[in-house]
């Protein structure tokens, strides 16, 4: 903080409150806000009827001191007496609201607001030990539920339908929560973000799953795999190999100092030499964490080298607008010898 010219960091409810504390807060109107000086002690604003859920959480155990704010009052004006001395400048949390913002900006009017992320972001870029093994923990437990795909993926059910049964599978996996379910079929899949629908699947198609949820430690899953319901269009396998041989290229590139953009070239470089450049619409990966999305993005001028510890989604897709489309998604993690895949199922086309 000192050397990003920082007085203090102010951290609302988020992955980056949870990472410095332990305290999985909720993002209420009500202010809760963790007031972390360069120098001096950390200070925990909570709303009173929060103060039980706080001091039950590892952030009492740290010695962060715990100050309760009353319905009515305004809890704004406890910076004031939390941060002594001049204060200048003061990182906000990425992620937060604007109505705090701009209430901070009131409550200390002569400090310059700057993002966290200018302290934060390096640490959680570069995940420890044990942050690897409960992000391969949450890439086992999605890992299983793709193993049971065929007991719920089949003609005449709707996407709906079997979104529903993997979210109950996400769950008895042994996550906390399902973050997502994407089952897109047929022209469905040409749509990255599709999401589900009513529409049935039917013989022959192509079905993209991608789907991920969070683990009780906070760690999210994140993994996609493409199903054909019966056999699939041969257009289709046409590009489905293509875009296989690009995942693993890009996976086969992770290793220490090649540059984050690197890697989404060696994924976009083969898609394209096959003539599928132009069907190729997003970045080949994000960072994955406490958060689904977060540093490092591997995505064409991101020139930031790779380390040991930097834990991202490798996932190349081709789309065909009304006709279908398929991804390949894994978690990876960079290691000092090169690269540890976290999602370790098959990425070869299955027909169900």
């Amino acid at each position: 903080m000192t050397e990003a010219g920082l007085d203090a960091l102010l951290i609302p409810p988020s992955a980056d409150l949870r990472y410095l504390t332990g305290y999985d807060a909720h993002a209420l109107e009500r202010l809760t806000l963790l007031v972390l000086p360069a120098e001096g002690e950390a200070t925990l604003i909570v709303p009173r009827l929060e103060r039980p859920a706080a001091e039950a959480s590892p952030a009492s155990g740290m010695g962060v001191k715990l100050v309760d704010h009353d319905d009515g009052t305004d809890p704004y004006q406890l910076l004031r007496t939390v941060l002594a001395g001049p204060v200048r400048a003061v990182g906000l949390g990425n992620r937060m609201w604007a109505e705090q913002v701009l209430a901070l900006r009131a409550a200390l009017p002569g400090a310059e607001q700057r993002l966290a992320g200018a302290v934060l972001a390096g640490l959680r870029l570069r995940k420890s030990p044990a942050e690897v093994e409960a992000l391969r923990r949450a890439g086992r437990a999605i890992d299983a539920v793709h193993a049971h795909m065929a007991e719920w993926l089949r003609p005449g059910r709707t996407e709906a339908m079997v979104a529903a049964d993997i979210a109950a599978a996400i769950r008895a996996a042994g996550h906390a929560t399902v973050e997502f379910t994407i089952v897109a079929a047929g022209p469905n899949a040409a749509s990255p973000h599709h999401g589900v629908s009513d529409r049935v699947i039917r013989p022959g198609e192509p079905v993209v799953v991608d789907i991920g949820g969070r683990m009780p430690d906070g760690y999210c899953s994140d993994s996609t795999r493409t199903y054909s319901v019966g056999e699939p269009p041969v257009d289709f396998l046409a590009y489905y190999s293509v875009l296989r041989e690009a995942q693993h290229a890009a996976v086969a590139a992770v290793r220490p100092g090649v540059t984050a953009e690197a890697v989404d070239a060696a994924a976009r470089d083969v898609i394209a030499a096959a003539g599928y450049g132009d069907a190729f619409l997003h970045r080949t990966g994000h960072g994955i964490g406490l958060d689904g999305h977060e540093d490092p993005y591997i995505v064409a001028g991101n020139s930031t080298p790779l380390e040991p510890g930097m834990a991202f989604s490798v996932e190349p897709g081709v789309y065909l607008a009304g006709r279908h489309g398929a991804r390949i998604e894994d978690i990876v993690v960079c290691t000092a010898g090169g690269v540890d895949r976290l999602n370790t199922i098959d990425t070869g086309l299955v027909v169900l």
